[in-house]
């Protein structure tokens, strides 16, 4: 009975030493995944532009990349048992203690190799069942087995805040293990963290042992020390022996808030024969407390932190731990470093985690406000999931910040390199998450494209090189790529409001817009079509007219025409008015052939126009012609998105697009014969690049028997907007079918690299099934006028929307916005509001 009591009074302690640590609050779940759909999973820790660690299906830490370039599957050093770990102690009262690593069992897939180590950490004891609950960025994974006395849930996130890119953008993976004690004991646990000192190891650099295996070298007398300021202790991982300009240097910190309870080790024995994970278990294992070794035996000595609790009979207890990062030297596609934005804000690791530990409870009701608000609404989840899990990109090593502030990206990122340098204009064209969320951003990648990578002739360059002022220095334009820019930065100058950002902007919205009249040029007759060689997004040349180049053309001269009118440009405004309505009509009447829109080929040479009806007729390779193009009105599908109207006839816009759910869709890929690469296998659905009712051209182009997400949200977003609400649900269903966590992650959708941007086109369904659009220069609002809720963001504030039958009830959840007219899609208004209604106000809207 005295021993009890004891236990009690310790438990009581306790209790009151770490109740001011911060707990999580609960989370939403969006989509589950149980043990099946588990292998492929990794949910990405970090911010826009800092790097990350993911979050595995089944608990692991994977995918370390938060040294300045991409690192599937790399954990720092060789597979087997010293990559980064959590593991567990528990001792219930009277009873033998037990020490599990902190993850799922393993697959069979995963027992072979040739020496015995087939994966990481494939000789410490795991838990026996796993499963995984997301609402990203919010992971959830859930440890049990029937031969422990714990369950856990691991809960892993980093903040997102749409319309607040530097609260999104923090080098932190918060970890929180959440334990309970399924025995009628008390227990006392100890939840660890262990990580190996690997500055200087990003994997650029290795060593190959005898049996051949490369093995990553670059760390240089690592050092690790424990440190306790501020409220938080833990450990600071640094080296003064590696080169300080290298793009590996950089500090790491492993930190908890808990003030009771803590133990460390700054390093372990020497790893000779595995002898390091060894020495650790040894220690950890005999009371789930660490004892100092502070003599430092390897490169990249392993330092771990404890944290130990007694839980009460069946009850729960968190322990949270936050991993804090800062690698300055970037030097993505230049040749020299052009550094991260966010390492100008954090001395070291250490100072990020002073600064930015205290502010997580409010960022994670921040976050939970944002994600709450999505999951709130009437879209169907698939659309839900679609459009919150690709936001994951936007925290990728695919896009990064440069120190003055400037978003850049990847098109993707292979396993250990970028893909595709520039910030490549006509694939960042398809994607609207960055310009509807973070506007700012947005604002920054069109001054890249028009006051950094443009001649004075008005060429664009669509990849722009860095550092910055080598940006224009190339002669590599994009038809697709320019004339998408003009569409966008229209799109950013009314979703800001702002009429100065207009005019500083005006002139070289001109050059871009003349480069396409250019002598020889694209439509160098200047008759609205574009007959010329005309460079885009499949890689190849087209020649002669086209619906994918054309109707990015004719959004291209609305936006400009537009523009025009409110810098009092009425000349140029005439020009453009002119060409639209000319270019217009003859694409409908000579490319649309009355189920969808062709590509009438040209001689490259003559600029003639080719007969393909005869056999003896030469056509240039990679061309589309006759063929029906799973994007060919991605053009439309910016208009619409931008709020320019139809740009071709509506009956021929509606008709296209039956057509391409018509010849494009494969419910069964098993029979399909695919040249290139293959991104729907099997039994998988999706829809197709490119089909040809009427006959295949000979050497067509290179992507066209592929499926790839991002034109494939472009079409159903399309579908959409023309009341094919059914066909559209089911484009996106088979894209998120195949991205099931067994086949692929859920949180990363390839095309030519892991994360590709093109794939954030997502987060137009959201946009087109609420009908939304806003103008912050008329301080217009639209939105659908069918009843339910619906989320609303414009990149500056953000919030929901209830639509009644004869009222709107408008939340704003951050930032404010202001509003002269709402409009209903049924064409009920409500005008002369003279309203603004500031963050955390709602108004409601009276349409009777």
């Amino acid at each position: 009975m005295k021993r009890l009591k004891l236990v009690f009074l310790y438990v009581l302690i306790s209790l009151a030493a770490f109740s001011q640590e911060w707990k999580p609050q609960e989370w939403p779940v969006l989509k589950s995944y149980d043990k099946d759909h588990l292998y492929q999973i990794a949910l990405p820790l970090g911010g826009i532009g800092t790097g990350t660690v993911s979050l595995g299906g089944r608990g692991e830490l994977r995918d370390w990349e938060i040294m300045n370039i991409p690192g599937k599957k790399y954990s720092t050093v060789t597979t087997g048992n010293n990559a980064p770990f959590f593991a567990i102690y528990a001792k219930p009262q009277g009873e033998t203690a037990t020490t599990t690593l902190l993850a799922g069992p393993l697959y069979t897939q995963e027992y072979l190799h040739y020496e015995g180590r087939p994966v990481n950490h494939h000789g410490l004891p795991r838990f026996g069942k796993a499963s995984f609950d997301a609402a990203y960025p919010f992971g959830q994974v859930y440890l049990s087995d029937d031969d422990l006395p714990v369950k856990v849930t691991v809960k892993g996130f980093n903040p997102l805040i749409p319309a607040d890119e530097e609260a999104s953008g923090l080098p932190v993976a918060v970890l929180t293990y959440e334990v309970t004690n399924t025995t009628g004991h008390p227990m006392e646990v100890s939840v660890c963290g262990s990580l190996r000192n690997f500055v200087g190891k990003d994997g650029s650099q290795f060593r190959t042992d005898w049996k051949g295996d490369y093995i990553p070298t670059g760390a240089k007398n690592n050092k690790n020390v424990y440190r306790e300021t501020n409220g938080i202790r833990g450990i600071y991982f640094y080296s003064d022996s590696v080169d300080r300009e290298d793009p590996a240097w950089g500090t790491m910190a492993l930190t908890t808030q808990s003030d009771a309870g803590v133990s460390y080790r700054t390093s372990s024995k020497a790893d000779d024969w595995n002898n390091s994970i060894l020495n650790f278990w040894d220690d950890f294992s005999a009371d789930g407390l660490l004892t100092e070794r502070d003599k430092l035996e390897d490169q990249d000595p392993m330092a771990s932190l404890a944290v130990r609790k007694v839980i009460p009979p069946n009850g729960k207890e968190t322990f949270t731990f936050f991993l804090t990062w800062n690698f300055p030297n970037r030097k993505a596609w230049s040749k020299t470093v052009v550094g991260n934005y966010y390492s100008q804000i954090y001395k070291d690791a250490w100072d990020a985690a002073e600064k930015i530990v205290p502010q997580i409870p409010r960022l994670e009701s921040e976050t939970l406000s944002f994600v709450n608000a999505l999951l709130s609404t009437t879209y169907p989840d698939v659309v839900k999931e679609a459009a919150l899990f690709n936001l994951a990109t936007l925290r990728s090593q695919t896009v990064f910040r440069l120190p003055s502030g400037h978003m850049m990206g990847w098109e993707g990122v292979m396993d250990r390199f970028g893909s595709c340098a520039g910030s490549c204009t006509h694939v960042w064209n398809y994607e609207v998450a960055t310009p509807f969320l973070f506007g700012n951003l947005a604002r920054t990648m069109r001054d890249v494209e028009f006051n950094y990578a443009t001649k004075e002739n008005g060429l664009m360059n669509f990849r722009a090189s860095l550092p910055l002022s080598e940006a224009d220095k190339g002669n590599s334009t994009a038809a697709d790529g320019q004339m998408g820019c003009i569409m966008k930065i229209y799109r950013e100058w009314q979703l800001c409001g702002d009429n100065t950002y207009l005019r500083d902007n005006w002139e070289q919205i001109k050059k871009v817009m003349s480069y396409a009249w250019i002598e020889k040029g694209w439509d160098g007759n200047q008759d609205g079509v574009m007959e010329g060689s005309q460079h885009n997004t499949m890689d190849v040349n087209y020649f002669g007219p086209n619906p994918q180049i054309g109707f990015w053309y004719m959004g291209a001269l609305r936006a400009a025409e537009e523009m025009a009118l409110a810098m009092k440009d009425k000349a140029f405004a005439t020009k453009c008015h002119n060409l639209f309505e000319k270019g217009s009509v003859w694409m409908d009447e000579n490319l649309f052939n009355g189920e969808y829109y062709e590509h009438k080929i040209t001689d490259p040479r003559t600029f003639e126009y080719l007969d393909l009806s005869l056999s003896d007729v030469k056509v240039p390779a990679f061309q589309l012609g006759r063929g029906c193009l799973v994007d060919q009105l991605v053009g439309q599908y910016m208009a619409h998105l931008c709020g320019l109207g139809y740009l071709g006839k509506k009956e021929n816009i509606w008709t296209t697009l039956s057509s391409i759910m018509k010849y494009n869709y494969v419910e069964d890929f098993s029979r399909h014969f695919n040249n290139m690469r293959s991104y729907a296998m099997g039994k998988e659905s999706g829809l197709l690049m490119a089909s040809w009712p009427n006959g295949r051209l000979e050497v067509p182009f290179p992507y066209f028997a592929e499926v790839m997400t991002g034109f494939e949200y472009t079409a159903a977003v399309g579908m959409i907007y023309e009341g094919m609400e059914t066909d559209a649900l089911k484009c996106i269903k088979a894209i998120r079918d195949r991205h099931d966590g067994a086949k692929r992650n859920p949180f990363s959708e390839p095309e030519c690299g892991h994360h590709y941007a093109r794939s954030m086109a997502s987060w137009a369904s959201i946009i087109a099934l609420s009908e939304f659009s806003y103008s912050g220069v008329t301080k217009t609002m639209n939105i659908t006028s069918r009843p339910g809720v619906y989320f609303w963001s414009n990149g500056y504030a953000w919030g929901i929307c209830e639509v009644k039958n004869d009222a709107v009830k408008l939340d704003v959840l951050k930032g404010t916005i202001s509003l002269n007219t709402f409009r209903l899609s049924d064409g009920r208004e409500k005008k002369k509001l003279n309203l603004t209604v500031p963050e955390g106000k709602t108004h409601l809207i009276s349409l009777k």
